[in-house]
């Protein structure tokens, strides 16, 4: 069923809440650095462009991203990760410093590989810049188990004053199912949300409060393909929640909106917001899990913080490389609509 849309001034009341929420973000750090260029001919060596540089930036990818995101939504974010000793992962630190996003738990490790994602642009002069390849850097070998427990403990230090716990993982070691239950079972009977986003290891992870994969990730769960068969997600759906034990599931489904599973109801599908042609999706993810956990860290009720991370993909989406959605988009969004 297409979910009826909360109350607009509960929704408002719900987004002047996000600057009084703190929350961790635990999980991967990535470096997204884009390289701009200007298109100069074609070589004379193979019949590729040559670019002449104009432009270099870093900046926050996978959990970094969604830490960068709760900032920019107003809340309080302490990201908890791991860096290398090298130039992506000090500036990471740099960009968390200058946006005053503490970095005192994040690890910085000799010798560890900073995951860096290097996406070459190019174009004409004053025309768009179009991505003509991406260049993945990633590290050697896991973290070893005592840095991923150094980062548990230090995650575990700050739930004390924490109102929700967002996990990112990417699939570069900075934590796991056994970590984030451990951190789970820390909470004792303080009742904060957790999320979960997991790339590679989503069916490891139960127990907890809510998951946002995207439908290909849940289709890559199942080994079987969705398509435009609602019955099959709504099946699937409901078996991964179960299965996972969780409070909620929230699936992303591109331009077609989004699902949303809770026990003993009926799925409810949120429309996309805005435009169905999307920009650029860099990076989308980070902003609906940041969205929704900081909606569900004010106090909200999964279908509020659905339909606000609904409104921050739609809104982020529309812009290009790795952005943020800042409180007041999405205010004056949502008291548009």
């Amino acid at each position: 069923m297409t979910a009826p849309m909360p109350d607009r001034n509960s929704l408002l009341t719900l987004l002047r809440r996000f600057p009084q929420q703190r929350v961790i973000m635990l999980g991967d750090l990535v470096a997204d650095q884009s390289v701009y260029g200007e298109i100069m001919r074609v070589s004379r060596e193979a019949p590729v462009l040559i670019l002449k540089e104009r432009e270099k930036e870093i900046l926050p990818g996978g959990g970094a991203n969604a830490a960068n995101n709760l900032a920019a939504l107003g809340a309080e974010v302490t990201p908890v990760g791991v860096v290398g000793d090298d130039e992506p992962g000090q500036a990471l630190l740099q960009y968390f410093r200058a946006r005053q996003i503490s970095t005192r738990h994040i690890l910085r490790v000799r010798g560890h590989v900073t995951p860096t994602k290097t996406r070459i642009l190019g174009g004409l002069s004053h025309w768009q810049r179009q991505q003509i390849v991406r260049i993945d850097r990633e590290p050697a070998r896991p973290l070893a188990a005592e840095v991923r427990r150094a980062v548990t403990r230090a995650a575990a230090a700050l739930l004390g004053a924490a109102n929700g716990v967002l996990v990112a993982d990417y699939g570069y070691s900075t934590t796991n199912a056994g970590e984030v239950d451990k951190l789970r079972r820390g909470l004792r009977r303080r009742k904060i949300p957790i999320t979960i986003d997991s790339r590679y290891d989503l069916p490891s992870y139960k127990n907890l409060t809510a998951a946002t994969p995207n439908e290909p990730e849940v289709e890559a769960v199942f080994g079987q393909t969705i398509g435009h068969d609602l019955e099959k997600l709504h099946a699937l759906g409901r078996k991964f929640l179960h299965r996972q034990r969780l409070q909620a599931l929230l699936v992303t489904r591109g331009r077609d909106g989004m699902a949303l599973f809770e026990p003993r109801r009926p799925p409810r599908h949120l429309a996309i917001f805005g435009p169905d042609q999307a920009v650029d999706v860099t990076g989308a993810g980070d902003t609906v899990i940041a969205a929704f956990t900081l909606a569900l860290a004010a106090g909200g009720s999964f279908l509020e913080a659905a339909v606000i991370a609904n409104c921050a993909g739609g809104l982020v989406v529309m812009k290009r490389g790795t952005a943020t959605v800042a409180l007041a988009e999405i205010t004056e969004a949502i008291g548009n609509a």
